[in-house]
Order: C-alpha cells, then structure tokens, then sequence
C-alpha cells in the first residue's frame, strides 16, 4: 500500500504523468493478477490488461482515498471476470488439438524466475482449492489490503458473510497446509 504518497500519486496521474500512474499501477497489480488467477484461472493478464483499460478511461473522475481506489480497481476487474464468464457461456471455444508443437507460443525456463515465484504459486494453488467465496474474501482481505466493509459492498454480501467466509476459508487453508506438510 501507498499510503500517504496516495493522493499526490493519485493526483499527478489524473492529470497525466505517467510516472505516478506506473506508481499506482505497480502497487497494486501484483495483488490484482493474483486475485484474478484464482477467480478466472488462465484468463488473468487478459482480464487485468482489459481492467487498467478501463481504469485508465474514469481515472480523471474517481475520487476518494486508497482504501475507495482499490474497491474501485478491484471491482472492475471482477466484473471483466464476470463478462468474461457469460462471453465464454454464449460462445465455448474447443482446443486446437491440431497444432504442431513448433507453432505453439514458447516462454523462457528459468529455475531462477521458478524459484522466486514458487512460494507464491503454492499459496495462490492452495487458495484455489477453496470454495470461490472463501477465496475471493481472503484474496480481497489479505492481497488487495480491502476492508471487510469494502469487500462485503463488492460481493454484495453482508460484512458478517464476509467475516464467516474468511474465517472459514482461512480455517481450510490451515487444514490444506497440515495434510499437505507446509510449514508457515
């Protein structure tokens, strides 16, 4: 979180300046391609490119502080999620089974860039096995830094569903790590 630099930043980049704008997007995108992972597997950078699209078209008009920034960013990308959800029921797709394996796109291995990012892979596959509330809550509360009150407005959940639904998930989580062997 940005904290007290959040308004200058917020200001500067409504008014254009594209470093405080890579300041806002740096701080809080991590947090949103990790929610978006859980909550529309495989679609993540897609969702979070179209996001910050339109976060950049209503960003001279949002008003408000960090925590009001990041509900606002966080709910527009679940509702990309949710579009993308009724596009992909209107309109399946089948593999293309076809394919030569010299045409399919190919990314760097490097045990490097696996190392870093394994522990985090494992907790965002461990927060995947949870039911999609429970996840969702514990993404928003703990990633995206929301407050139960926010989370409950963006779920539309009452703020005690909220609170049952982390304390359930975060309860599973526990259980997930013991039969598993994670230490945390």
């Amino acid at each position: 979180m940005i904290n007290e630099e959040f308004a200058r930043l917020l200001a500067a980049a409504q008014g254009g300046s594209e470093p405080a704008f890579s300041g806002l997007w740096r701080d809080v995108n991590p947090a949103l391609l990790r929610y978006l992972r859980v909550i529309a597997p495989g679609s993540e950078e897609d969702l979070a490119a179209e996001t910050w699209v339109q976060v950049v078209r209503g960003l001279r008009s949002f008003r408000g502080d960090e925590q009001a920034w990041r509900a606002w960013l966080f709910t527009t990308a679940r509702r990309r999620a949710i579009d993308l959800a009724r596009h992909r029921s209107r309109r399946p797709e089948a593999p293309l089974d076809d394919v030569a394996v010299a045409q399919l796109p190919r990314t760097e291995d490097s045990a490097e860039v696996a190392m870093e990012h394994l522990s985090t892979a494992a907790a965002i596959a461990l927060v995947s096995e949870l039911p999609r509330l429970q996840a969702e809550v514990i993404l928003l509360r703990v990633v995206a830094g929301l407050d139960t009150e926010s989370v409950a407005r963006l779920l539309t959940k009452s703020p005690g569903a909220v609170r049952v639904a982390a304390h359930r998930g975060l309860r599973r989580l526990a259980q997930l790590t013991a039969d598993t062997g994670v230490t945390l």
